[in-house]
């Protein structure tokens, strides 16, 4: 009886395995072949609208396309914001923005030529995973959860081989 479950037991688990591993690329990967861009939120400056952790899909637009209300990503210096912005300034090239969770507007405008694009759809605590995936750590383990399940299924596959054959 143990002989026969064993080799079921390393399939499931391989498969199980794989699974994880695609369901953790698929939202890194998939959104970039259409042409968005993924991040993770860091701050708490859009809460309750947009978590800290949550993974954002960014949607180019051009700026003039961007109206009030709309959630843009743009580039202050080294740092990625994301924003609601309040005004679009058509005339200057510059957004008015400000963090849901701020009490005031920021401080210094946003260029268009700083924008990044706007928010498409932000999905809360999938950013954790995301971050810890993009890494070379993560590529290292996600790479390891292949291997792991590439050997399971062969292991499986041997297993119900010598039960066939014996």
């Amino acid at each position: 009886m143990c002989h026969k479950l064993l080799p079921a037991v390393c399939s499931a688990l391989s498969a199980v395995i794989l699974f994880v591993v695609a369901a953790v690329c698929v939202p890194m990967t998939v959104p970039r072949l259409f042409g968005y861009d993924v991040y993770t939120v860091i701050s708490g400056s859009m809460e309750p609208a947009i978590p800290v952790g949550s993974a954002i899909f960014i949607e180019r637009a051009e700026p003039e396309e961007i109206t009030a209300g709309d959630v843009i990503v743009f580039y202050r210096g080294e740092a990625v914001i994301t924003h609601r912005v309040t005004e679009n300034y058509t005339v200057t090239g510059e957004f008015i923005t400000k963090g849901d969770a701020n009490q005031k507007e920021d401080l210094t405008p946003a260029a268009y030529e700083s924008l990044v694009g706007r928010v498409a759809l932000s999905i809360p605590a999938i950013g954790y995973i995301l971050a810890a995936c993009s890494n070379a750590t993560g590529k290292i383990y996600l790479a390891g959860g292949v291997a792991a399940a590439i050997l399971l299924w062969l292991a499986g596959g041997l297993l119900r081989r010598d039960d066939e054959n014996g």
